[in-house]
């Protein structure tokens, strides 16, 4: 045996148990490495959206209260929970779910202002609801917190404040929670998921990049500037897309009812329905193993501008909308 390269006065006895140890430290490191991925795969698998039904007898606000918080239980309850503020090794390679939390999350923050802020409140000089004015904040918590404290533990307590809301709601013997189903109040929610869903439209379109003029900037050449999103970004803003609309069907489908009576009045039933049909086509299956980003005309898909165009159309929708409800 050609011992040329052992180690002086190593045994065989010796280097026969480094190399089965060392063979070992490699198979428990691959073994590691395939339960990561496994967990990775089914951790990245986006939740189904849930159905929005109006109990019997449901008071004002009920329905939007309770699907606002059961969005953000999926959010930190869904399969391997809230995943944004992890340290372990997967979350390297684990990024589209985090963009995914993060767009249901600017929904969920969103909503809860205005909530706090319009919903609950008869006029501007309205005292404004002790619980909301406690889940309001909660929500805008650091989404990447870990420790001391970790973000999962102050979302929950945004969520005990809006049960503790929605338990003074739904309480006939209690009179001073409140939800005023007005034209108004749900313009003003939608005039912030129109902005929302303006800017997600942009960025998914700047996947291929186009010059954008710009008049601050102008120096007279008509040349504007280049926006483009990053290569290794492409993905995180397609899924962050898909977050953001996953929370708004549920959102849009609560607010059909709980501003039944407005949206009839105002003859903006099909418009809003219309719109959570655009948005619902922004959730089919993605078949492909990576979100592609070919050019506009070109040989492959460009997932970003299909996303883009369902999040367009939605928009287009909800302008209309908006134009039906701010009529007398």
């Amino acid at each position: 045996m050609d011992t040329s390269t052992a180690p002086p006065g190593t045994s065989a006895p010796q280097r026969k148990r480094r190399w089965s140890a060392t063979r070992w430290v490699g198979v428990v490191l691959a073994a590691l490495l395939l339960i990561n991925l496994v967990l990775g795969w089914y951790w990245s698998r986006e939740p189904a959206a849930f159905a929005v039904i109006a109990p019997p007898q449901a008071v004002p606000g009920q329905v939007m209260t309770g699907t606002l918080i059961q969005v953000v239980n999926t959010l930190l309850d869904k399969p391997g929970g809230y995943l944004s503020n992890d340290i372990l090794p997967h979350r390297l390679w684990l990024d589209n779910m985090p963009a995914w939390e993060f767009g249901v999350l600017v929904q969920v923050r969103d909503m809860a202002r205005v909530l706090r802020r319009d919903m609950s409140r008869s006029q501007t000089q309205s005292r404004e609801d002790p619980d909301l004015a406690v889940a309001e904040p909660q929500f805008n918590f650091d989404h990447k917190s870990w420790a001391i404290p970790a973000t999962e533990s102050e979302y929950r307590r945004g969520v005990d404040a809006l049960e503790r809301y929605l338990g003074r709601l739904m309480d006939p013997a209690n009179d001073n929670a409140r939800f005023y189903a007005r034209a108004d109040n749900l313009n003003y929610w939608l005039s912030e998921v129109q902005n929302r869903l303006g800017s997600l439209s942009l960025r998914l379109s700047n996947s291929v990049g186009r010059a954008h003029l710009d008049v601050d900037l102008d120096d007279g050449d008509g040349s504007g500037r280049i926006d483009r999103t990053p290569w290794l970004k492409i993905d995180d803003v397609f899924f962050e897309a898909r977050g953001a609309c996953w929370a708004l069907i549920q959102l849009m489908q609560a607010a059909e009812i709980d501003f039944d009576e407005v949206l009839r009045r105002k003859n903006a039933q099909v418009s809003m329905r219309q719109m959570i049909r655009e948005l619902e086509a922004t959730q089919e299956a993605v078949w492909s193993p990576m979100i592609l980003n070919g050019s506009g005309f070109g040989v492959l898909a460009n997932h970003s501008l299909v996303m883009a165009n369902y999040i367009s159309r939605a928009n287009a929708q909800l302008i209309d909308l908006r134009a039906l409800l701010s009529q007398g």
